[in-house]
């Protein structure tokens, strides 16, 4: 394969430790012109004269090619997309949407444009990286030489066979990032079968306690879909779905006509792009949604405008929902579809009018109103969009239970125009390993997570079960305090969490104690500056296979990624020699594959065989070994393309084969295609559209909870918390105290443990010593911290309100300026208890007074010469996660990021 030419200055021979292959200065001359010249496959010096002959725009129009599926993993909207490969080139040339899709069409986001800056960066890692410095520091130079695939593999694989000799296999660990739904090789099946339980995930960074509202309302631990197309009334809560939510291809694209048709109001501390397109901005004081959320459904019953037929009326017609009046539950009658009510404005609501949330929340008392009765004036029409912003905070489960449960008053819970889940799809489970697990690796097993998931103070109370979630972040404390155990190998991928987790710093100091450390990734992170051995892998949206899944507009798709430059994707040989830039491979097929070759080399065949017995052909029937004969690495190489082309044809095998479709298998309905080939060539499946109100009790359906309807009283909470307060031999009230919550079971002065229910923020630090609110928020053009290295995430940041291109600013309101003597441009320092960093002060509006508003994502002093300052040397910009501590809201798992942030700002 060609190679980028390099420079011979500094920072090229900086970049040369990491496989990088051109200097900053020159790819940053070299701006948006380089990256369209790179994926033309023309040399700088070619896209010059281009230029001076009549433009780039004369040299793409001369390109044809073909559009081939792949699915863009920039968000996790997942969008299936198109990739136009010039058929002279070889080269990605344009992304878009994929124009069979239902959910979003054609229609893209700037996200999947930055994907082919990525894939052409000169700072990717081209080939396999071992360290050969052995101390470990923010400040040690790695000094990383490259060396082969085969080298590379074989010294992991000697790490991982010393554990299991040494009968230590649970000191051995796996962490992911984002993902395929291959995740189950690489992330628990391997783990699994060296007998190892610490397989972490990155969720509790994400959205976990985005998920426990409608958990404890509806019994659904996921995301939902929006029916925007048939809404009529937006609450937007801490969402910016034009910008950064789930979907924001289609959300974008049906912005305008919702505009039209709807009113949208967004509570948010700062003015948002959703925000800025609004009817109605709600600049909420940080950590005071909550009390927003229980004002308007103060408001709502109070004022008679529930949804009767979800919720249940009065006998006699007469609404005795007064304020500060108590409500006899024999005078409600409830409807099949919801219980609790009535317990819920006793426990909470009956007291909680507009003005006692107005002192609180910031939000004069009569916007309070009026937007709680035009949402409830919508009907069940109507959508409380629960976003990250009002919950990512230590008590913020319960903020999320208040604002979906004003979903189920107004009746809008899987209706037309209201909040929905995704229709069930045909993927079948991947072959499970658990005959492969020896006696050595079910005892590793029988070991207690590195996250301390389940004790007492961290209750992760995922679909109900004690432990049942992730505490991400904490698994940092547990390898620096070797509790439950000490980790002497990891695998990371497709994560850099000595970057993303809120006070990273630990982290930091986590990485460098592991005494080997295998990372794949495709660019030099901060993470790598850490690792052993760095794997250098393929790019999600252009040279591998997976799968991902879309929701919105009432579909879910299954969307395919492809190796797009193969001309014959299926061919092992193809996609090795012509499938991708570099010496790469996949994070979650090849490189488990070839690692189970060596394993077995070793004397350990367990992983082998469970690969080579379980995911043959499924077209065909040929395994592994009969396609790809040999012992040399290169067979090994083809063996391990084919067990990824194997692995995903395994799991969409329902959608593809009508003889698999026509067996055993339960077929939820969706498109049907008749081979491999025509679903591979179309790559996008559609389910059936969602049925409006089939989960309804009242028309044959239940919801996940444990009472089957709809919860505003927590039973299904109440069994929670009891089945964890009974793992530790205690009660309820002791587990909320440990955790920091003011919910308590009986106590006339606390809030009810179980209702949805208003909490005092937490604050992080004393509002004395700190005195503003930090409001942490997305970029736009954050492809899930991946495109820091993009010259284009620079240059146009001020695509998000308030910022400014080339810029890490942080966003003061004017009046707050004034008092600390600052103006538009003055460097600053911002400090919290955790950490210090410096930025830019921007003048603006856009922030309520008391709070600071910055993107997250800048602060890079790794990930490439573009992201970094001086990369290795010097940070460009401030992480934000340098000053957000590392607290939790233990209920879910969930980091805090939000609101709960006090910070102190002062000139530098």
């Amino acid at each position: 394969m060609s190679q980028h030419d390099t420079t011979n200055d500094t920072d090229a021979d900086e970049g040369r430790r990491f496989g990088l292959s051109v200097g900053r200065r020159d790819f940053m001359k070299a701006g948006a012109v380089g990256a369209v010249a790179a994926s033309m496959g023309t040399g700088l010096t070619s896209l010059a004269s281009t230029a001076e002959a009549g433009g780039t725009r004369d040299a793409l129009v001369e390109h044809t090619g073909d559009w081939k599926p792949s699915t863009c993993a920039g968000c996790t909207s997942w969008c299936s997309a198109q990739i136009l490969v010039d058929d002279q080139t070889n080269r990605v040339i344009r992304t878009r949407g994929h124009e069979d899709s239902k959910i979003h069409g054609k229609n893209d986001c700037p996200r999947q444009d930055l994907a082919i800056q990525q894939l052409y960066d000169p700072d990717r890692i081209t080939q396999p990286m071992k360290r050969t410095n052995p101390e470990k520091g923010k400040d040690v130079d790695p000094e990383f030489e490259p060396i082969s695939w085969e080298e590379a593999i074989d010294m992991l694989a000697d790490e991982i066979a010393e554990l299991r000799e040494n009968e230590e296999p649970e000191k051995f660990m796996v962490t992911r990032g984002r993902y395929t739904y291959l995740r189950p090789i690489l992330y628990s099946y391997l783990p699994q079968i060296i007998g190892s339980p610490n397989n972490i995930s990155h969720s509790a960074i994400c959205a976990e306690a985005e998920k426990f509202g409608p958990m404890y309302t509806e019994g659904e631990w996921a995301y939902r879909q929006y029916d925007v197309t048939e809404s009529r009334y937006v609450l937007a809560w801490g969402a910016d779905p034009i910008s950064t939510n789930r979907q924001v291809s289609h959300y974008s694209n049906e912005f305008g006509d919702l505009l039209d048709q709807a009113t949208v109001a967004v509570v948010e501390p700062r003015l948002s792009s959703t925000a800025s397109k609004s009817d109605e901005w709600l600049p909420v004081e940080p950590g005071q949604d909550g009390a927003l959320a229980s004002a308007m459904a103060h408001v709502i019953l109070r004022d008679g405008l529930w949804h009767r037929e979800f919720v249940g009326e009065f006998a006699d017609g007469e609404n005795r929902f007064v304020p500060d009046k108590q409500v006899d539950p024999d005078t409600f009658e409830e409807s099949e579809n919801s219980q609790g009510v009535v317990e819920w404005w006793n426990e909470e609501l009956s007291d909680k009018d507009p003005e006692w949330a107005a002192e609180r929340a910031g939000v004069p008392a009569d916007q309070i109103e009026r937007v709680a009765t035009e949402f409830a004036d919508a009907g069940s029409r109507a959508i409380s969009w629960l976003g990250g912003g009002p919950v990512m905070q230590v008590r913020g489960s319960y903020a999320a239970m208040a604002i979906h449960a004003l979903n189920g008053l107004v009746g809008s819970v899987g209706n037309r125009g209201g909040t929905l889940y995704a229709p069930g799809t045909a993927t079948e489970d991947l072959p499970a390993p658990d005959e492969y697990v020896d006696e050595v690796a079910e005892e590793g097993l029988d070991n207690e997570k590195i996250d301390q998931r389940g004790r007492l103070e961290f209750p992760a109370l995922k679909d109900g079960e004690s432990g049942g979630g992730v505490v991400t972040n904490n698994a940092a404390d547990g390898i620096l305090d070797e509790d439950p155990n000490e980790i002497k190998v990891l695998i990371s991928y497709w994560n850099n969490f000595a970057f993303s987790n809120p006070e990273s710093q630990r982290w930091e100091e986590a990485l460098a104690k592991i005494p080997f450390h295998a990372t794949i990734e495709t660019h030099a992170s901060e993470t790598a500056w850490f690792a052993d051995l760095i794997l250098p892998a393929t790019h999600h949206q252009f040279e591998r296979w997976g799968q991902l899944r879309s929701t919105g507009n009432g579909y879910r798709t299954i969307n395919l990624h492809t190796p797009v430059l193969a001309d014959d994707p299926d061919d092992p040989e193809d996609v090795l020699e012509n499938g991708r830039l570099w010496d790469v491979k996949t994070d979650e097929t090849e490189i488990p594959y070839l690692l189970a070759e060596s394993l077995a080399d070793k004397g350990f065949d367990n992983l082998l065989e469970f690969f080579d017995e379980e995911f043959p052909d499924p077209d065909s029937g040929t395994t592994l070994r009969e396609e790809y004969a040999g012992d040399d690495f290169r067979s090994r190489e083809l063996r391990a393309q084919a067990f990824s082309r194997n692995a995903i044809k395994l799991r969409t095998q329902p959608m593809w084969d009508p003889a698999y479709r026509n067996g055993d298998y339960d077929w939820p309905g969706g498109e049907e295609f008749d081979s491999w080939e025509a679903f591979r060539e179309r790559g996008i499946w559609h389910t059936e559209k969602w049925e409006y109100r089939h989960r309804w009790p009242s028309e044959g359906g239940e919801f996940g909870t444990d009472s089957g309807v709809f919860e505003f009283d927590g039973e299904t909470l109440r069994n929670a918390l009891e089945g964890h307060a009974d793992r530790h031999d205690t009660d309820v009230d002791t587990v909320l105290d440990v955790c920091n919550y003011q919910g308590r079971v009986d106590d006339e002065d606390a809030p009810n443990a179980f209702v949805p229910h208003y909490e005092e923020p937490y604050g992080m630090g004393d509002a004395e010593s700190y005195p503003f609110k930090f409001v942490d928020h997305k970029d736009r053009l954050n492809r899930e911290g991946r495109s820091a290295n993009t010259t284009w995430l620079h240059e146009f940041r001020d695509v998000n309100p308030g910022d400014e291109p080339n810029k890490d600013v942080t966003k003061i309101n004017p009046r707050d300026a004034a008092e600390l003597g600052l103006e538009d441009g003055d460097p600053i320092v911002i400090r919290s208890p955790a950490g210090e960093i410096e930025s830019e002060a921007k003048l603006w509006e856009g922030v309520r007074p008391g709070t600071v508003a910055k993107t997250w994502g800048q602060g890079h002093w790794a990930y490439g010469q573009v992201a970094a300052e001086e990369f290795g040397e010097a940070a460009r910009g401030g992480s934000n996660n340098m000053v957000i501590g590392a607290d939790y809201d233990r209920l879910s798992g969930s980091s805090v990021y939000y609101g709960d942030v006090q910070v102190a700002i002062e000139k530098r």
